[in-house]
């Protein structure tokens, strides 16, 4: 497995035409300019991409307290069976998946979203190739330290 570090994160994209002055809006006066974090902007497809296994892919983004994932996978490919601590939610874009856990079966196909929480064992088939989005929280910490150790290969 490769691992990615902040260093190969894809820039931000601070300028025109995705970012410009607009005085006045998004400003609430109770929360000052000066302790107020600003939103951080960029290209998904700009990211990295890990080659995890031979069929699975993934570029994902850390926030503070979230991590984001898309997973670019290949008909056959598989996640295996392991849980961690974050919560988990699920959005497949295209494709199909199987997704087991706690002894069912759950078939995902393109528009369908699964929450699954905190230290719940699951696995993923993918039947057909997909995009998968993922959110977790809190962040994937494994991920970044690169101690997840689960993925086929």
């Amino acid at each position: 497995m490769t691992t990615t570090s902040t260093a190969d994160i894809a820039p931000m994209l601070l300028s025109p035409p995705q970012v410009s002055d607009a005085p006045g809006r998004g400003i609430l006066p109770n929360v000052s300019r000066h302790t107020a974090a600003a939103p951080q902007l960029y290209e998904l497809d700009a990211q990295p991409v890990e080659q995890i296994s031979e069929l699975l892919q993934r570029q994902y983004l850390s926030g503070s307290n979230s991590t984001f994932v898309k997973w670019i996978a290949k008909k056959g490919a598989v996640v295996p069976l392991h849980h961690h601590g974050n919560e988990q939610i699920t959005w497949i874009t295209e494709g199909a998946a199987e997704v087991y856990s706690q002894g069912r079966k759950y078939v995902m196909k393109a528009g369908d979203i699964m929450i699954i929480p905190p230290n719940v064992p699951h696995e993923f088939i993918f039947t057909e190739d997909t995009v998968d989005i993922d959110i977790f929280a809190p962040g994937r910490q494994d991920w970044l330290d690169g101690t997840a150790s689960y993925y086929s290969k």
